[in-house]
């Protein structure tokens, strides 16, 4: 239920002008401007901003909210708004406003969303390059007009002569692709020193080369950045080699996705050998990296060797669609002995695990005392092996998701209809006579939220 204030503040944003107000009611008055969407009030809220610091999550709330409200018009209208303060500043020496820090990280991407008009990560990275490129070229031409003129003979002179207004960083996480490469470039080349500067926390590149991805990286400012995502880029090996050194200039690096790579060294050879042990040296440089995603990579019999300066630490890990059948079960039971101190999180869906792989792996994934989430889904796995599954693990305190294959022995339900009584019931019976109501164990694999490794 809204409170009063809430709902007091809708109905000033209701009516513009607005009224001057105290300082303590704008947060609530962008709250409600925003979910009401309300672009040109935001404006107006914006540029009068009281804070040094405006973060969209902080005010708006929850990412449902942001979720199911239409946010492009509105998220536009606070670029906008902060474009033209900078102006503003640039042109009327004294005019600055109080804003510094402008957050936008965290807005849902609308593809996931149930909002129509809501705002894409691609759509919003290419919104802020777009402002930070024009910001950046109008105080490029402001300047050379003043330049052209005497001292003292224009407000214009005396303004160009005046030190430069501090700007203002923006906060975000960035998507590119081939389309937007040229903007986003341009926009952390040329404006990183303008008035409007990006600050990538995290950042997501597809069907780019890998010579583009390292232009992209050297060019980020290297203090914030969490993530980077590099998952259907095609790099191989090579690509891979070429990428891995840049990342570790970035001190707060903790995630790493590298899924669909194309990297496959299921038949080795000497160059391969080569290339593996480079990769493995570089992930080595990455000390604070907690996530690893290397989904379909298929470097199964190589994943202790290159997974062997991290193991201790890693809190995430996926290896789906990797193949851990007959030999090569061995170097990941290896590997889940190191990380069984730290690991939340560990999918191995599409594994081509069967009864015997998982018997074998068992003793180890109970040594795994802090995992939260266990993803089986797609490995042709029995009844009993499940059942044998469950009863082991439930003395796992934090366990709260299993996402377990539909068994081998059983008829699958046909589309659209439910799992059945059994193996369903059964499983259920289990969990609510040992106690267990807050471990769910499911067998749809798109059922439940993604577990971001920031979240866990």
């Amino acid at each position: 239920m809204d409170s009063l204030l809430f709902l007091c503040a809708r109905r000033i944003v209701a009516h513009r002008p607005l009224p001057a107000l105290p300082a303590e009611l704008y947060p609530v008055l962008f709250q409600a401007a925003f979910l009401d969407g309300r672009p040109l009030v935001l404006r107006d809220l914006v540029a009068a901003w009281p804070f040094p610091v405006l973060n969209f999550q902080r005010l708006v709330g929850r990412r449902e909210l942001l979720r199911d409200h239409p946010c492009k018009l509105c998220v536009q209208a606070v670029i906008l708004a902060v474009v033209a303060q900078l102006r503003r500043e640039l042109e009327e020496p004294g005019n600055d406003s109080r804003l510094r820090v402008l957050d936008v990280t965290g807005l849902p991407d609308s593809a996931s969303g149930r909002a129509p008009d809501g705002m894409s990560v691609w759509s919003g990275t290419v919104a802020l390059a777009k402002a930070c490129v024009e910001v950046s070229k109008h105080r490029r031409e402001f300047q050379r007009r003043g330049s052209k003129r005497h001292k003292g003979r224009s407000g214009a002179a005396t303004a160009a002569a005046a030190p430069p207004p501090p700007g203002v960083d923006v906060h975000a996480d960035l998507f590119v692709n081939g389309t937007s490469y040229g903007i986003l470039r341009d926009a952390l080349q040329t404006a990183a020193a303008g008035p409007l500067r990006l600050k990538c926390r995290e950042f997501q590149a597809e069907e780019l080369s890998a010579a583009g991805i390292v232009t992209l990286l050297e060019s980020m400012d290297p203090s914030r950045v969490r993530r980077v995502d590099l998952r259907f880029n095609n790099l191989g090996l090579a690509g891979l080699s070429v990428i891995l050194p840049h990342l570790s200039r970035f001190p707060e690096l903790r995630s790493l996705k590298l899924q669909y790579s194309n990297v496959d060294v299921r038949r080795p050879t000497p160059e391969s050998a080569i290339g593996i042990r480079c990769l493995a040296g570089q992930l080595g440089m990455l000390p604070g990296l907690r996530e690893l995603n290397l989904g379909s990579s298929r470097l199964s019999g190589n994943l202790r060797q290159i997974l062997c300066f991290h193991a201790p630490a890693l809190k995430r890990l996926d290896l789906s669609g990797h193949d851990f059948s007959q030999g090569l079960l061995e170097p990941l039971r290896l590997l889940l002995e190191e990380t069984s101190a730290s690991l939340l999180h560990l999918d191995l869906m599409e594994c081509r695990m069967a009864d015997s792989q998982l018997a074998a792996l068992l003793p180890t994934l109970r040594r795994c005392s802090r995992l939260r989430f266990l993803g089986l889904y797609g490995n042709s796995l029995s009844t009993a092996a499940l059942k044998d599954l469950l009863r082991k693990t439930l003395e796992l305190p934090d366990l709260r998701l299993v996402v377990y294959p539909f068994p081998a022995d059983r008829r699958e339900p046909e589309l659209g209809r439910d799992f059945g009584e059994e193996p369903e019931a059964e499983i259920s019976g289990i969990l609510a006579s040992c106690g267990r109501s807050d471990l769910v164990w499911t067998y749809n694999p798109y059922g439940h939220g993604a577990l971001d490794y920031f979240s866990l």
